[in-house]
């Protein structure tokens, strides 16, 4: 049986990236020492959908109860934390059986693929291959393998 992956890095190349592209006056991303610690987990990618974020309630959801309410299927809460990651910033979805696609959940800075100059549009679908890079926050990468 074919299964995926998800390989989470702090990619300085998206670092790098996210810095040259910051508009003047626009808050940057400073992180002495980069990556600040050794970063790198994998996960199996099952279910249906994989939600990417942190841990935590919104500051614009009071609907929500707990912060048990947005445990991410990927848990970009740190140690390290990446400041330019959302609580709900990307969902992978399962399409079929063996494919999957990715969305931009409206995150405050954006999610590309493969180091692309444009963002995704919120809520658009991106069909994923394998070795598929996704970038969110200042320096998290999310390559994406079927095994």
């Amino acid at each position: 049986m074919t299964g995926w992956t998800a390989r989470v890095w702090a990619d300085r190349d998206h670092y790098e990236l996210v810095r040259a592209r910051a508009e003047p006056g626009e808050g940057r991303f400073e992180v002495p020492g980069f990556p600040p610690e050794p970063v790198e987990f994998e996960i199996a990618m099952r279910g249906e959908e994989i939600r990417i974020g942190r841990r935590g309630v919104p500051d614009d959801d009071p609907s929500a109860s707990s912060a048990e309410d947005h445990r991410p299927g990927i848990d970009l809460t740190g140690p390290p934390r990446d400041p330019g990651v959302s609580h709900l910033h990307a969902v992978l979805l399962a399409v079929g059986p063996d494919r999957w696609v990715v969305l931009d959940a409206g995150s405050t800075n954006g999610t590309s693929v493969n180091y692309a100059a444009e963002r995704l549009e919120p809520g658009t679908a991106v069909p994923l291959g394998t070795g598929d890079s996704i970038h969110v926050g200042a320096w998290t990468t999310i390559t994406v393998e079927r095994r």
